[in-house]
């Protein structure tokens, strides 16, 4: 049986929502749903996933045009896929995104929120700060701080919230400026480079607190995290961010102390 599609909004012609999915499990149907009953229009972008979930994707596109699914032929990882994302939106005229993750975890009933916030601040990255619930695991609560930590140095405090949480808001031009210009960025490092390297172009932060869902097995809940081949990656990253900042730090000290200035 055809099930109707939600309820259409005024699609909008500057901020769509883009999710990036690798083999989601069934959560992906749910979570696509609740986006598109909150913002239009959401693009899904298949990142070569192999679990049967983008024939379900493509039914509801079909009965939906506030929906389009964009398919990679082989996994690339989440930040391929967002650049592939952003490229083909701003080929239609789009200037923000807001990403959000496939496999439940994101509130998507924050979307208007943060695309309003986006929009009052349209030069600044709207950032999701989390809000753990109990179920979420001690391990990535508190190895998530490392990676703040390495962020806020290397931005000279500029204020990230957080670094690794997907739910947030990109423009869009200056995103896509700094992918084309580098091969990294492409899978599990893309959200705290992203924020790392928007803030040396003058990027402004907000953050906004969102809650954040840790889902069970049995609950549909997907993890493609790697403990040791992930923190392997972000190791090199922050290596890698620290030589840049150290690099740019006599700019960064000059962009505070004029904004400081400008504030007195």
């Amino acid at each position: 049986m055809t099930e109707h599609p939600p309820p259409q909004a005024t699609p909008s012609t500057s901020h769509l929502v883009l999710i990036p999915c690798y083999n989601p499990g069934r959560t992906v149907v749910d979570t696509v749903r609740q986006a598109r009953q909150q913002w239009n229009p959401v693009w899904v972008v298949v990142d070569g996933s192999t679990d049967g979930s983008t024939a379900r994707l493509r039914e509801l596109a079909a009965d939906d045009p506030g929906l389009q699914v964009l398919e990679l032929p082989v996994n690339q990882g989440k930040g391929a896929a967002v650049l592939e994302g952003i490229r083909r939106a701003q080929a239609q005229g789009f200037t923000h995104a807001l990403t959000m993750d496939a496999d439940g975890q994101h509130p998507a009933a924050l979307i208007p929120a943060f695309m309003a916030a986006s929009q009052r601040a349209t030069g600044a990255m709207v950032l999701g700060k989390p809000v753990f619930g109990p179920e979420a695991p001690a391990l990535r609560v508190n190895g998530r701080k490392v990676s703040n930590g390495w962020a806020n140095l290397e931005t000279l405090w500029m204020g990230v919230g957080d670094s690794l949480y997907g739910f947030r808001v990109y423009p869009i031009a200056p995103l896509r400026r700094i992918m084309d210009g580098t091969r990294f960025m492409r899978r599990f490092d893309f959200d705290p480079e992203a924020v790392v390297r928007l803030c040396w172009a003058g990027v402004r932060p907000i953050n906004i607190d969102a809650p954040v869902r840790y889902l069970s097995a049995e609950e549909g809940g997907v993890s493609h995290f790697k403990y040791l081949r992930d923190n392997a990656l972000l190791t090199g990253m922050h290596t890698r961010l620290f030589l840049g900042f150290v690099l740019r730090l006599p700019l960064l000290i000059a962009r505070r102390l004029r904004q400081a200035g400008q504030r007195t």
